[in-house]
């Protein structure tokens, strides 16, 4: 007899390899069902579970906390994604019958060899389910915003003290849920109605912020005719703002410092109608690679890609007038796509700041006289990003703010933190520079 895929038993495998490893739970998940069986609804059920259980450890270990009879670290680690699973079918997926959650679970602790633990797994849910799926909260402030976002305190903390609670709820709760999948339209190579009728089935709503971007919904968007044609670029509305806080024209010799995967590369050679020059650069071979893939996909010929380490000064270089230093950042800003870099300890971050100043202050040898330079990151830490820009500012009296421009500047002035609030984009930083002597 043939055994079916168990897309429970997937999720609950690779829920222990991403917590076990500390790895990107996308790569993971990719990975995980190419060496599935799983059909497509199965796909989607693991996937749903996966993200879930991730996007809500906290709650969801608070919860099991409470009905346990073991401590959590006392708990074998498969029995604890198993309860994790259970939990958030009840809580967060419709349609599912209680029972049957108890039922697969307990099913799932003997496929796993379990088999002592079956009982209490039984028992948490069964106990969750008679005192009617009711949570109460901690007292303290910041354990319940902790609970309730499934954020560790001290991120909490951290984005309160830099932003305050309004802030700091936006871009939390943002994060809980499946995030838009936002595209860019290459109007190098199409009109929108060419790009929409070969999206196939796939629904695309158009940006009242940035008229080249959409956001796509019901289907695939990488299996479609239109990413196949070039079409399109993934590529999130923060990021697409950044390239316009730059505004490369045709006329302009552009430095993309830390390039890959590229997106940002794409963007703006298409504002600059696909002329003029944009030189990229990246740490490793590998990853220059997608920026060269990606740009030969999308037909765009004024990008020019290498090896290059951002903090090293090259000598080879020209003098640029525009230069794009998208630095590494913790990533806080992102992480309605990637969940898992919330749980990451924020001291593992310390040593950002002195990496990023050293790119930018890098990047500032290869700016021309009256060129612009654009700080960004993916992040929302004062410390990666206002802390920064401070130090380059007091040991460049060469450089000078520039106000951002629309839809930017109105809102932010030189420098912006966005928050999901603000557009529905990814949280991200942009301070634009110009080089007056």
């Amino acid at each position: 007899m043939i055994r079916m895929a168990n897309p429970r038993h997937t999720a609950v495998k690779l829920l222990c390899k991403t917590f076990s490893e500390n790895s990107f739970s996308n790569i993971q998940l990719d990975s995980g069902l190419k060496n599935s069986d799983l059909d497509e609804s199965g796909r989607k059920f693991c996937s749903a579970v996966y993200y879930g259980v991730i996007e809500r450890k906290i709650y969801l270990d608070y919860i099991i906390s409470k009905l346990a009879s073991r401590p959590l670290k006392k708990l074998d680690n498969v029995v604890l994604n198993i309860l994790r699973s259970g939990l958030y079918q009840m809580i967060f997926m419709d349609n599912i019958p209680e029972s049957a959650v108890v039922n697969e679970s307990v099913s799932l602790v003997k496929m796993f060899r379990k088999t002592s633990a079956s009982g209490m797994v039984n028992a948490v849910l069964r106990n969750f389910i008679r005192q009617g799926k009711k949570v109460e909260m901690p007292k303290n402030r910041l354990e319940m915003y902790s609970v309730k976002y499934s954020a560790p305190v001290g991120l909490v903390k951290s984005l309160i003290d830099d932003y305050g609670v309004e802030l700091a709820e936006n871009l939390l709760s943002d994060a809980l849920g499946s995030p838009p999948v936002t595209v860019r339209m290459n109007t190098l190579k199409c009109s929108e109605e060419e790009f929409k009728a070969s999206l196939g089935d796939i629904k695309a709503e158009k940006s009242s912020v940035i008229s080249e971007c959409f956001t796509l919904s019901g289907g695939d968007a990488v299996r479609t005719e239109a990413f196949k044609k070039g079409f399109f670029h993934v590529q999130d509305m923060a990021s697409q703002l950044c390239c316009i806080a730059l505004a490369p024209t045709e006329a302009d010799n552009v430095l993309d410092i830390c390039s890959a995967p590229g997106g940002k590369a794409f963007t703006m050679a298409e504002l600059m109608g696909g002329r003029g020059i944009i030189q990229a650069f990246d740490l490793h071979e590998k990853r220059v690679n997608l920026i060269r893939d990606g740009a030969k996909r999308l037909g765009l010929a004024n990008i020019s890609a290498e090896t290059g380490d951002g903090t090293v000064f090259n000598e080879k270089l020209p003098k640029f007038t525009k230069i794009l230093c998208d630095v590494p950042c913790s990533g806080i800003g992102a992480i309605r796509r990637k969940p898992e870099i919330k749980y990451k300890d924020l001291a593992g971050f310390s040593g950002l700041p002195e990496i990023q100043y050293s790119i930018a202050d890098n990047a500032l040898n290869y700016l021309a006289t009256g060129g612009e330079m654009v700080y960004s990151t993916c992040t929302l830490r004062k410390a990666e990003n206002q802390e920064v820009v401070n130090r380059l500012l007091e040991n460049h009296p060469e450089i000078e703010f520039v106000e951002l421009p629309q839809p930017l500047g109105e809102k932010f002035g030189n420098m912006a933190d966005i928050f999901p609030c603000h557009f529905g984009s990814d949280g991200f930083f942009i301070a634009k520079f110009r080089k007056v002597r």
